[in-house]
């Protein structure tokens, strides 16, 4: 009885009626996260993902380093290698890498082969992410997992030309299957990075703050404007703590979702401004919404109801 109680109380959490927006929220948004970041790192792409002497680190050093862990992680080695082979030269290969990778960005944002351009998306980005692990940090790896999130999906969300267009729709009980799963995801990682922070002092008595918001080249605030607002420094790390150690608890009952996820999107907003973190920013804010944000409606039916409605007045004429 027990056990046939939780798996009825699983199913109903599991697999229930779902809109497909927070998809739409989601692929939008990684689009646009892939296109910005590659057009932000245009003038330095050589310079990052070479391995000759116009690099700033040898991209065969890090890579040497990245067999330590794994000879079976993706890379751009792996490209470069393939490309050779071809007659290709790295530098056009790295270029092709970049304009394929915008590419797969728009066709993210406009949902138009939405499957294939993820998967070229993922893989490219973690292979350019891997390669220069030396200067990847949180963004990198927040921005691979939503596209791997984007891989597995049902797609052919509402606001994509796939359903538009070519008629596809995802399986409503798939689709918040996947969004449970990146409801948890998002509690683990909000509440494992508040705990790591309240174990350390520097949360407790703003060093951290300060150092984040005063040392380069996070330094987007002027050093005298946070000293005279020193006082507040360790109530707002404790805010920030608060915020991502309580977020399993406070982002999932109905009178408390909508305040956490507006003080955690406000928090990370802030980061991107006071910091110059603004990709970092937007792609929190983007999981986020994706996950936790009241979504209603599929605007690709409403699109086919219009569209069968004309064809029916014109059958009818």
């Amino acid at each position: 009885m027990i056990g046939r109680t939780i798996a009825g109380w699983l199913e109903q959490f599991l697999f229930y009626r779902e809109s497909d927006r927070w998809i739409s929220v989601l692929r939008i948004g990684l689009g646009l996260q892939v296109t910005c970041l590659c057009l932000a790192l245009r003038r330095d792409w050589i310079y990052l993902l070479s391995s000759d002497a116009r690099a700033l680190i040898s991209r065969d050093l890090m890579e040497a380093a990245l067999n330590a862990q794994s000879s079976l992680i993706p890379r751009l080695g792996w490209l470069v290698r393939g490309a050779g082979g071809l007659g290709l030269s790295e530098s056009t290969t790295l270029w092709t890498v970049w304009v394929a990778l915008i590419l797969a960005g728009c066709f993210l944002v406009i949902g138009f082969f939405s499957r294939i351009a993820a998967v070229v998306a993922w893989f490219l980005y973690l292979c350019v992410a891997r390669s220069v692990g030396y200067f990847s940090y949180g963004v990198d790896n927040l921005t691979i997992i939503g596209l791997f999130y984007l891989m597995i999906v049902p797609l052919g969300d509402g606001w994509s030309l796939d359903s538009i267009v070519r008629h596809r729709s995802g399986n409503s009980q798939l689709v918040s299957f996947f969004r449970r799963i990146l409801q948890i995801h998002m509690c683990l990682i909000y509440f494992f990075g508040g705990f790591s922070k309240l174990a350390g002092a520097g949360w407790w008595n703003g060093t951290n703050l300060w150092r984040a918001l005063t040392v380069p080249p996070f330094h987007f605030v002027d050093p005298e404007f946070v000293l005279r607002w020193k006082l507040f420094l360790p109530a707002a790390g404790l805010v920030i703590c608060g915020l991502e150690f309580l977020y399993p608890i406070f982002i999932w009952p109905r009178p408390t979702r909508n305040i956490w996820l507006i003080g955690i999107c406000m928090m990370h907003l802030s980061i991107g401004l006071t910091m110059g973190m603004f990709l970092f920013a937007f792609i929190m804010i983007v999981l986020n919404i994706a996950a936790f944000a009241p979504v209603t409606g599929n605007l690709g039916a409403v699109f086919r109801r219009r569209g069968a409605g004309v064809l029916g007045s014109d059958d009818g004429a």
